[in-house]
């Protein structure tokens, strides 16, 4: 018996990286999964390598999750884990002056689609007393902040945030909530990061698959912060304790990347 076996679980941006390795881990766990991701052609291919469904579209709009979470309830019966992992960095080297369209693209993306879905599932969920497990994929950046990445930061932090609302107002109603927070992690996220890169590897990029696996040992308490590098622990609890002087210490790791960057033009 699997820590999930039998379950319906539905993974957004399931098409590589982390949501892969959440769509793989799932079914080893004894799950029926549905893959989701814009592009058809690796959501097919990953839901091959599971045995699962893919239901290829738009996890952010409004009427993309109400297509994905209808045709997710036809192919399992139920939607007993929403995995809401898609996400987006629109970055740019001024992220003070990231154009509007890229914050709107972010916040799309990394929070309204966690609205939408919850929008859509929780009532379902109350409805017929069996409950569900909402699952966000934010990062460390949504604890601590992301040097040179504002939206990202603030989108991440507002994912995290609106899981916290999530868990507080449905947490004892049979809705469970999570929020995935790692640092850096092997995908094409991170090898598009530039001198950050090395800063987000400080305490070990990790293999998506070992996101996965701190999910499914979350699994056994429930417990809502999952630290795929715990570590984030720490530096959390610093964060609290002083915030100005932990600001400080992030200013003076600013001015080490940014000198980075400007060796790096």
């Amino acid at each position: 018996m699997g820590a999930l076996d039998g379950r319906g679980v539905v993974v957004t941006g399931a098409g590589r990286g982390i949501g892969r390795a959440l769509a793989v881990r799932a079914a080893a766990e004894g799950a029926r999964v549905v893959v989701n991701d814009l592009d058809a052609e690796t959501a097919a291919a990953v839901a091959a390598e599971v045995g699962g469904t893919a239901l290829p579209g738009d996890c952010s709009s409004a009427a993309g999750v109400t297509a994905l979470v209808d045709g997710a309830t036809d192919a399992l019966g139920r939607v007993d884990v929403y995995c809401a992992n898609a996400g987006i960095d629109r970055t740019h080297p001024d992220s003070l002056q990231l154009p509007d369209d890229d914050w709107a693209a972010m916040l799309e993306t990394n929070v309204m689609s966690h609205v939408r879905a919850a929008r859509t599932l929780v009532p379902r969920w109350l409805a017929d007393g069996e409950g569900g497990r909402f699952v966000v994929t934010a990062s460390a950046a949504g604890l601590l902040s992301m040097i040179g990445a504002a939206a990202y930061s603030t989108t991440k932090h507002a994912a995290v945030g609106f899981a916290e609302w999530l868990s507080l107002t449905y947490g004892d109603r049979g809705v469970t909530v999570q929020a995935i927070c790692p640092q850096g992690v092997r995908t094409a996220m991170l090898d598009q990061a530039g001198p950050l890169k090395d800063l987000l590897s400080h305490d070990d990029a990790l293999a998506p698959e070992a996101v996965a696996d701190a999910w499914v040992d979350s699994l056994a308490d429930d417990r809502f912060l999952v630290l795929p590098h715990p570590e984030v622990a720490g530096y959390y609890a610093a964060r609290a304790a002083d915030t100005d002087a932990w600001l400080g210490g992030m200013r003076r790791l600013r001015a080490k990347v940014d000198a980075l960057t400007e060796g790096a033009r």
